[in-house]
């Protein structure tokens, strides 16, 4: 695949048609590469001059990892900081990575405490302050005093709370996606739940495609043997997932919780969002004043991934406005 990337030239990934095949066919193929869990499916096609780092970091007990691009300087509010949502991973971002580090920005994506590549954590750092707390770690031992901070999904919740707890330190917050704590499951998703399914641990095949059905506008077609992988996997680690899908359960409600953030704040929602619907988006703005939401027709729950470029040019103007930058 990488020989593939190397060979597209700026000229066939400007023509608009074309870009949009390239970008559905990588959506496909890199499924396979992807990590297992909820909102795996998480390669989007970068930039072709984007080269994104894979670094490490001592953090709490574990080593964290996290993806870096761009040339923004330490200290001067130009990083960004990105956070994926439940059982993903970091490179669900790399897209959007690449974008805003087009237009000078420092994009910085870890792999949350347990979760992707980063180990050594433990049942209870899953915990949503918890989260917090190492990941104000990881910004302190990289140096970065002051950053915008951005999440999608559970990611979300995180960064609303990251933002209330240290914001001095945080210059905007935006929801790449609608964020957990809102809002209750989308009727679709309960349904599947009132008939003892819970798709984001599938166990079969048909849980599995159901899933993906509801994570995407336009689900992407995966390989029965990709598929068997990471069911098998659910199936084996069954105990796990659930533990943590039972903890991040916990912060249903947490944005409306606490005391209200005064940051500029941004969201981007999906109209076919079938993870959180999007009649919620009136309710985030009444817990959080003053939140400029974008509602994107023919999106589903993963705006980073399937939206990523609309989504980016979306969000950088938000950024090039907020603070009057």
């Amino acid at each position: 695949m990488e020989v593939v990337l190397k060979s597209l030239t700026p000229a066939i990934l400007e023509h608009q048609p074309m870009r949009k095949f390239i970008i559905q066919l990588f959506l496909v193929i890199l499924v396979v590469s992807g990590s297992i869990g909820y909102m795996f499916v998480n390669r989007a096609t970068p930039a072709s001059s984007c080269t994104i780092a894979s670094l490490t970091a001592q953090i709490g007990n574990g080593t964290l990892s996290y993806s870096q691009v761009g040339k923004g300087q330490v200290g001067n509010g130009r990083s960004i900081l990105l956070l994926h949502g439940l059982f993903a991973d970091k490179e669900q971002w790399n897209t959007m990575m690449c974008r805003l580090s087009e237009v000078g920005y420092r994009a910085i994506a870890p792999d949350l405490p347990g979760y992707g590549n980063s180990n050594g954590f433990t049942l209870r750092d899953y915990a949503l302050e918890n989260q917090t707390t190492l990941l104000h770690e990881l910004m302190e031992k990289l140096g970065i005093k002051s950053f915008d901070l951005a999440g999608s999904s559970m990611g979300g919740a995180i960064a609303h709370l990251y933002a209330q707890r240290y914001p001095n330190q945080v210059r905007s917050l935006a929801f790449i996606g609608s964020p957990l704590g809102i809002v209750d499951w989308a009727n679709s998703f309960k349904e599947a739940i009132f008939q003892g399914i819970n798709p984001f641990i599938p166990i079969t095949k048909e849980q599995f495609a159901l899933e993906i059905s509801l994570l995407f506008f336009t689900p992407p077609t995966i390989a029965d043997s990709v598929i068997a992988e990471k069911v098998n996997d659910y199936i084996t680690r069954n105990q796990h997932y659930q533990q943590v899908w039972d903890i991040v359960n916990l912060y249903d409600d947490i944005l409306c919780q606490g005391v209200p953030t005064q940051l500029p704040t941004f969201t981007i929602w999906g109209e076919e969002d079938k993870i959180y619907d999007i009649r919620g988006a009136n309710r985030l703005q009444e817990c959080i004043a003053g939140a400029k939401v974008i509602q994107l027709p023919k999106a589903g729950h993963l705006v980073l991934i399937e939206n990523a470029d609309e989504a980016a040019s979306k969000y950088v103007e938000f950024l090039q406005t907020a603070r009057g930058r």
